[in-house]
């Protein structure tokens, strides 16, 4: 059962961490990138919604497992005519057919999932032939000094955070899930610690 402290304060601290400057801009980098039906690994509050290009996006499908998280997305603004759908589901299970999605978007999500490596996996099952997995996640850092402080702060960060691991990497987890990496950039997002700040964002599609 969900504490007092996951209902009612970590939602607007998730939205308000991940709605900073740095993170946004992340997000009008890789969501624009959305093409046909899409779904959404992870909609949390629906910071993504607003960057979606009605023009090239035929629908966009919102999935998490947090109900006041989907109720904040639900509010969240959006481009007018952009069809959204928020529902109830986890990454390690998704609730819809094969080869249905265009797109599928994750944006800072794995780090809080039970298995990357299921919700991976569903994803690769959820996409038609020729689809494309958009990613954007902070994980572990390739620098040692940066990659031993997410080390030491990870058990209490996890507490604080909602389940958030520093030390889970990104794009190698995306590859050993069976897709290939046609765009990859790996960064330290601005004014945020490194220990905290370490990205990757690319675009993958089915090997």
């Amino acid at each position: 059962m969900a504490t007092l402290y996951e209902r009612y304060i970590l939602p607007k601290l998730l939205c308000c961490a991940c709605g900073a400057p740095a993170f946004r801009e992340q997000r009008t980098r890789i969501v624009p990138q959305a093409r046909g039906q899409v779904l959404e690994l992870g909609v949390g509050g629906g910071l993504n919604l607003a960057f979606y290009d009605p023009a090239t996006v035929t629908g966009v499908t919102g999935v998490d497992p947090s109900a006041e998280l989907r109720a904040i997305a639900e509010a969240a603004p959006r481009p007018e005519g952009l069809a959204v759908e928020i529902v109830a589901g986890e990454g390690e299970r998704l609730p819809f057919p094969d080869a249905l999605f265009d797109t599928v978007l994750c944006t800072f999500t794995l780090c809080s999932v039970r298995s990357p490596a299921a919700v991976l996996s569903e994803a690769r099952r959820v996409l038609k032939p020729g689809g494309r997995f958009l990613f954007c996640e902070h994980g572990l850092s390739p620098d040692a000094g940066a990659a031993r402080w997410q080390r030491r702060i990870e058990p209490l960060w996890k507490r604080l955070a909602g389940g958030c691991h520093l030390t889970r990497p990104v794009s190698a987890a995306v590859q050993a899930a069976g897709f290939r990496l046609d765009d990859n950039h790996r960064f330290y997002l601005d004014k945020t610690p490194r220990a905290l700040g370490w990205c990757e964002q690319g675009v993958a599609s089915l090997a």
